[in-house]
């Protein structure tokens, strides 16, 4: 079975070769550029994975572009940075591809100095907590390392396109009654500055994405203003 694996990506040109070099056998990249102004897509075009440009800035624009020209039953997401090792996908997709879990997140162990700087930590923990007590799921993370079957995901209808996309992906399936949990996987320093964690403005930008998407997506999967 191939299973396609999302990697949003922006500028990581020097990431490429080591993530998509740790590819396991039937996994099949597509690289979303996000509008990168280095040889990004041109260094990952070379080895051998398919690229998808999104010209719309935004994780979430990236990852829902991913997940339209996906056409695999199983996708999975995963950052493009190397602070994730593509060697365990598999971990991740092995309970939805069992059948015990709908929806699976990476929870993230951080190796290495400056895996994880504690700003980030403590932002991602209070999301957590906050989304724990929303939905009842126990998930102690909102690692980007995810599986989900394609059609269901897609069946979501997730409108945010910046940092929120992967907590709403979250609150919509767990109020549609998807099984939701956990594998763990190595979080590892990233290559190069990251966008996000790499510094205070970056993180609050997320966490502040991902307050609102709280906010927005009501109990049982409604936006605020109708949306469903």
């Amino acid at each position: 079975m191939t299973i396609e694996v999302i990697l949003p990506c922006l500028n990581e040109e020097a990431a490429l070769a080591w993530v998509l070099g740790r590819m396991p056998a039937g996994y099949r990249p597509i690289v979303v550029d996000n509008g990168s102004t280095d040889r990004s897509a041109e260094v990952a075009r070379d080895l051998g994975a398919r690229v998808v440009a999104e010209p719309v800035r935004g994780f979430g624009a990236a990852c829902q572009a991913g997940l339209l020209a996906a056409s695999a039953d199983l996708v999975c997401f995963m950052d493009a940075d190397a602070s994730l090792d593509p060697v365990q996908l598999p971990l991740v997709a092995a309970p939805v591809l069992g059948g015990e879990l709908d929806l699976v997140l990476g929870r993230r162990l951080p190796r290495g100095a400056g895996a994880w700087p504690r700003h980030a930590r403590l932002g991602n923990a209070v999301l957590a907590r906050g989304l724990r007590r929303r939905t009842g799921v126990a998930l102690r993370d909102l690692g980007p390392m995810r599986a989900a079957a394609r059609v269901p995901l897609l069946s979501l209808g997730l409108a945010d396109r910046r940092f929120g996309y992967p907590l709403e992906m979250v609150l919509r399936a767990a109020a549609a009654g998807w099984r939701i949990g956990e594998a763990d996987v190595d979080y590892l320093p990233r290559t190069g500055r990251s966008k996000v964690t790499g510094t205070l403005r970056g993180t609050l930008r997320a966490v502040a994405d991902m307050r609102r998407v709280m906010a927005d997506v009501r109990p049982g999967g409604v936006r605020s203003g109708g949306r469903t």
